[in-house]
Parts: C-alpha cells; structure tokens; sequence
C-alpha cells in the first residue's frame, strides 16, 4: 500500500494552521472527572439562555426543518435594517459573525497579502487570515488594550484588512468613540477596518457610555471601508443556533454575499433572532444579571488582592498566577473557566459572568484553591 501524507498535500496556510480551541464542554468535563451539575462559565454564553419570545417562535417553526430555510434571509434582514436604518443591501448574514469574518478573508485577502490586529485579540483573526494564504501581521498591545497609533502605523500597500474587536475578546478592553473616529481618518479608503462588536450590547451599560464607548454601525455612511460584525449568541443567548450578521457598504455586502454558501444560516436561526430583537425586556434582564454579576466578581477580586483587566464585556479576567494549576484545580471543582495563555496572557484566566448562584460558586472553589 503506498502511504502518502495528505497534510502535505493541504495547502500551505492550512497545513501549519493551528485550529481554534473551544471551551470544555459541560458532558466533557463530567465524563472525564466524574463530576455531576458542573458550571461552565468559560464560552461566555448568556446564563439566563434565550427568552420566551424567542423559544415561541422556534417552536412555531419546529414542523417547517424539512424545508431549506430562506436563503436570503428577508425577514430577518427587514428587522435589521429598521434596527440599524440601514438598507437591506448593506446587510449579510453569517453562520454566527465568525462566518462573516471568514467572508472577508475569502472576498478581499488573496496569498501575501496584510491583514492587521492586535496582540491579545480574538483567535478567529489569525486563523482566517492564515487559511486564505494572507500574512498576519499583529501590532503589540499598549497596557493590555488597542494601540491603534500603532497600527495605523503598520498599514502598507500590501494591508487589505484590519480586524479590531470593541469591546476586545478575551480582554474586555474598548476603545472610545474620539478613539475610533482618529483612527479611521487616518487609514487609506482602499484597506477595510473591521469593527468587531460580538459584545456591543454588553457595552451599552452607561457607565462605560460616560467613558465614550459608542457603535459605530452609523458611521458607514462617513466610512465606505468600515465593516461592523455582530452576533446574537452573547446577550441575545442563541449561541447553540449561530446567526451573526454584518452592516457595511453595499458594494461590499454584495462581494460578502458571493463566497457565502447558500443556506448558511439555518431556518430556526433566521426565526430565533428576529424574535430575539423584538424581546427588550429579556435582552435588558441579561444585561442586569451581567452588571451585578461583574460588580460582584470585581469586588470579590479586590478583596482577595487579585488583579483583572477591567471589562466592557460578559466576561473578566483575572490574574491568579499560575494559570494552568488553578484551572485544572477549578475543574476539579466542577468549574469551567478559559484559560488564555494563547493569547498571550499566562497567568490569566477568563470568567465569563454567570447566574448569582454559579458566581458564588466559583468564588468559593477559587478562594479554596488560592488558599490551599
């Protein structure tokens, strides 16, 4: 028989391209250690899970799953573009918005080309880029945030893409309004920046508005090159469903549009989210749980003499030492936290913010450990 490898065969990017590692998951965890009633609070899901609105809908459309699903997503897209006051054309959408940043590698990165981000940003960036043969090129952190001096200072005539998350995964860092608007003055019409907001409505707590984080979906208009993703899986709690969409120029929605597949977003999801956006009152009730959540945490993190990079998102990190020990300890305890050592950041771990009782109960296992 003649052997042959096929990771040869692959092409170059894919071939030393290191695939992106989920959060445990909760049977896992309960498998390998015995463990029963587990808490995982490492993929930053909303804990209160989609609301009634949401659930209704899907079981409207429970008996439709032999049929495809609209494969333009027009109702959905209707929402959307009343939502944001934007046209239907300036919308696609995305198997989660980790498809759409997919989509943007496919459309406008071709082999040797840049695209631009951040140390400590989210994992999907590198990955997309290095699949479509484009070359990384990541700008060093100020304080654990965006140096967007620096990266506008990192453009060149091979830079096609710039991906920046605000509010940043797995950090939690933002950038301000004034911030943003600088930056996008300075970069060439010919490179898109794309704005990644999974966590945008996490931000809208006031707090951080007085500290000038803002949207900038209204911005395209000014900005033809600016793309904006977002996603419903965080505060809209539909992460098992993945829907995510985009708002950008339509001249770009439509190359976006060419490399999607048909049928990607799947008829429970296109349903799911529409009800999602017309459920204030659930979305408003996952932002409460998360603001009382955080507060708890940070002062829990304060009085045990832990530091933790202040978040805008649905999750923190803290800073516990090492790492990789008080993980597998957590996990001893039936408790699923991410560990981002991958990103740079060893001695962190990232807490995602839970119900109150799955909060006290991870204080509790990390105060045990530490103590230890």
């Amino acid at each position: 028989m003649v052997t042959i490898s096929f990771k040869s065969l692959a092409v170059e990017g894919v071939r030393s391209l290191q695939p992106y590692q989920p959060g445990k998951p909760l049977a896992e965890l309960e498998r390998e250690y015995g463990i029963r009633h587990a808490v995982k609070l490492a993929s930053n899901e909303n804990p209160l899970g989609p609301g009634q609105k949401t659930l209704a809908a899907i079981e409207q459309h429970l008996a439709d799953l032999s049929r495809y699903p609209d494969g333009n997503g027009f109702s959905l897209k209707k929402a959307l573009s009343k939502k944001h006051g934007v046209s239907m054309d300036q919308l696609t959408l995305g198997n989660g918005s980790n498809d759409i940043l997919e989509f943007l590698a496919r459309a406008f990165v071709a082999s040797g080309d840049e695209v631009i981000f951040s140390e400590h940003a989210f994992a999907v960036y590198p990955i997309v880029t290095q699949a479509v043969g484009g070359r990384a090129v990541v700008v060093a952190a100020k304080n654990l945030a965006y140096d967007l001096d620096a990266i506008a200072a990192a453009v060149s005539d091979k830079t096609r893409l710039i991906f920046i998350a605000n509010p940043n995964n797995p950090t939690g860092t933002w950038l301000t309004e004034k911030a943003l608007r600088d930056f996008l003055e300075k970069i060439p019409a010919q490179v898109l920046v794309v704005l990644d907001e999974a966590y945008y409505e996490y931000a809208m707590d006031p707090a951080l508005r007085a500290c000038g984080y803002t949207s900038v979906t209204g911005w395209i208009g000014e900005y033809a090159n600016l793309v904006v993703t977002r996603t419903f899986s965080k505060a809209y709690g539909l992460a098992g469903l993945r829907i995510g969409y985009s708002v950008s120029h339509a001249e770009v929605a439509e190359m976006l549009n060419r490399v999607r597949q048909p049928f990607n977003t799947n008829s429970l999801a296109l349903v799911a989210a529409e009800a999602a956006l017309d459920d204030e009152a659930h979305l408003q009730q996952s932002l409460k749980v998360n603001a009382e959540g955080m507060q708890i945490f940070t002062q829990a993190f304060d009085q045990l003499g832990l530091d933790y990079i202040p978040s805008a998102g649905n999750f923190i990190c803290v800073k516990v030492g090492d790492a990789g020990h008080v993980y597998e300890a957590l996990l001893r305890a039936g408790m699923i936290v991410r560990p981002v050592a991958n990103y740079g950041l060893p001695e962190y771990l990232r807490v995602t913010i839970g119900r109150a009782d799955e909060n006290a109960r991870f204080l509790d296992a990390l105060k045990k450990i530490l103590s230890a």
